[in-house]
């Protein structure tokens, strides 16, 4: 998981796309990167850590022109430690392409041996992310070779080398580019798994600009409207002048977004596929509510608590459907960054205590029902969580098996929000 954001304007967007990656900072604290396009020139700043510490004021100055693309860093692939796999990547060939992209891929190994080994081309990282850019630099040289004028782009170049990445690559990617002298481009994979969105502005003289990013949220720091999602499969081409045109690029396309944007990677003020991430939470809590009715004996539950902040609006809705009452137990620290994305169980499990602390009047119940988000499911976190009530001399804990109980019934909510 990541953060990718893109704005082609009338003026300059140093100060808006940092403004936009702090919207976007939730979903990646590692390492952050902006570059600018200036005519064919680009500017580049990146580095790790968070947004506020990546980029001095004398940063924002060198980043220079009216369209840029911006990246937050979670690694899932590659060096967690390396300053060197901050994104936007960069490669010269064709024409010059800087690209930021958030997913996985799951055939790395077979695409970096073609694009090293087949095409000569160099990946100086071990990022999954510059190897998908090497293949779309390499699809899009391939394009270009059969113009007439092959020193010339057409969109159709474009789209035909994002129709072959969605045939070569596997996997999960929501990419934002830019093309020195040319455009922006955005594309989505075939099954729409990584969310993307298209956003735009009027300004007071009538010019429309046009921002894309992992999250609608980005666009309330700009004043940007959300105009839609891009659709799985597709890609979006806008223009340095402002023209933007669209094309579907897979004859597979299937929207099967991923579950976790909805459980906990998305802010709950963001709207992904038409649906409101609050919305999807609340409506967890209410389908885990029924299933504990059927399979659970509700009387042996003496409160809800939710794990913070992640579960809340889950746990209030289930509070009220099992007419039990709802309680804060664990206090967040607001200082701390969030502790799932943090690189490293030790690191995780360190945090954890820090991130949040108990309070006492509200643990002096029998048995607690933690409505726990399955990302403690999935983390040895959940036996910390356990362990660190229990040291207020609580009886019991009820810890539900919630790949078995919540996610079934997350899938189930979200399938039919989708749906409708």
């Amino acid at each position: 998981m990541c953060g990718v954001l893109g704005l082609v304007s009338h003026e300059p967007v140093n100060q808006m796309l940092y403004d936009g990656l702090q919207m976007l900072q939730h979903r990646g604290q590692d390492a952050a990167g902006i570059v600018t396009a200036e005519g064919n020139i680009f500017h580049m700043h990146k580095g790790k850590g968070m947004v506020r510490e990546v980029f001095r004021t004398r940063n924002m100055r060198d980043l220079v022109g009216n369209a840029g693309i911006a990246h937050v860093r979670y690694p899932t692939a590659g060096n967690a430690g390396s300053s060197a796999e901050a994104q936007p990547f960069y490669v010269s060939s064709p024409f010059g392409i800087v690209l930021a992209h958030n997913g996985n891929l799951t055939n790395t190994e077979e695409l970096y041996e073609n694009v090293c080994n087949k095409h000569l081309r160099h990946v100086n990282t071990s990022s999954d992310s510059e190897v998908l850019l090497n293949v779309f630099a390499h699809e899009l040289r391939r394009e270009v070779s059969k113009n007439t004028a092959p020193y010339q782009l057409t969109i159709d170049n474009i789209f035909n080398a994002v129709s072959e990445v969605h045939r070569l690559v596997r996997g999960a990617y929501g990419v934002v580019a830019m093309i020195a002298g040319y455009g922006m481009l955005a594309f989505r994979d075939p099954f729409g798994i990584r969310p993307l969105v298209l956003g735009s502005q009027i300004d007071e003289s009538g010019k429309k600009s046009y921002a894309v990013a992992s999250e609608s949220v980005a666009f309330n720091a700009l004043a940007y409207d959300l105009e839609r999602d891009i659709q799985p499969g597709e890609a979006v081409f806008i223009g340095f002048d402002g023209t933007i045109i669209s094309r579907q690029c897979s004859d597979k396309a299937k929207l099967s977004p991923c579950l976790f944007e909805y459980v906990y990677f998305a802010r709950p003020d963001s709207v992904i596929d038409g649906v409101s991430v609050y919305q999807s939470r609340m409506d967890m809590g209410v389908s885990l509510a029924e299933k504990i009715k059927r399979e659970l004996p509700v009387d042996d539950i003496d409160v809800v608590m939710p794990i913070p902040d992640t579960s809340r609006p889950s746990a209030m809705e289930l509070a009220v459907h099992l007419e039990k009452p709802y309680r804060e137990g664990l206090i967040k620290n607001r200082y701390i960054g969030r502790t799932f994305i943090m690189p490293g169980q030790a690191t995780r499990k360190n945090q954890y205590a820090k991130n949040s602390a108990r309070w006492k009047p509200s643990l002096t119940a029998k048995a607690f029902y933690w409505w726990m988000i399955p990302l403690y499911a999935v983390r040895p976190a959940v036996k910390s969580s356990k362990w660190y009530v229990r040291q207020v001399h609580a009886k019991s804990t009820l810890l539900l098996p919630l790949l078995k109980y919540a996610i079934r019934m997350c899938t189930a909510s979200i399938c039919r929000l989708v749906k409708n």
